[in-house]
């Protein structure tokens, strides 16, 4: 049998693998997108969804050993993989879309699975929870930072 950690970190990384073709058409309408001023760590955002994603996928294999293969635990699961859906989406869709606006409500909509998710999983891990609050630190941080580039780049919108 599989291990239940191989088995949610390949998911997580085969989701992200997904979503993650650009062209380079997309990835320079991005680059040529203003940014705030104030936005002297966005080198350091990769590492930040690096270590949420690690996270959100120990979190997921903490809930799964508290009760692994029953059907409440199957829901957190989806619930793990839609919050990852949301959040790897945003680049892809807002890219191809060329809109910020369309990344700024997934940015809102990835927060609120999160938090839905995290009261939720509240009943049964608290170390689970404990792991998912770096995203719900830092996703309202990038949505923001998505709705002040709306802002610098109203074409853009």
């Amino acid at each position: 049998m599989i291990p239940a950690w191989l088995v949610i970190g390949g998911v997580a990384i085969g989701v992200a693998l997904l979503f993650s073709r650009l062209t380079s058409r997309e990835i320079s309408w991005f680059n040529r997108l203003r940014r705030p001023s104030w936005l002297t760590f966005e080198p350091l955002i990769p590492f930040i969804w690096t270590i949420i994603f690690i996270c959100g996928a120990w979190s997921a294999y903490i809930v799964w050993q508290q009760q692994p293969n029953r059907p409440q635990t199957w829901g957190f699961m989806a619930g793990y993989l839609l919050l990852e859906i949301a959040i790897v989406a945003y680049t892809p869709v807002m890219c191809k879309l060329q809109s910020l606006r369309a990344g700024t409500i997934i940015g809102a909509t990835g927060f609120f699975i999160g938090l839905i998710l995290t009261i939720l999983v509240s009943s049964v891990a608290k170390q689970a929870v404990w792991l998912l609050l770096p995203f719900l630190f830092w996703s309202p941080i990038g949505t923001y930072v998505t709705w002040v580039m709306m802002q610098l780049n109203p074409a853009e919108s």
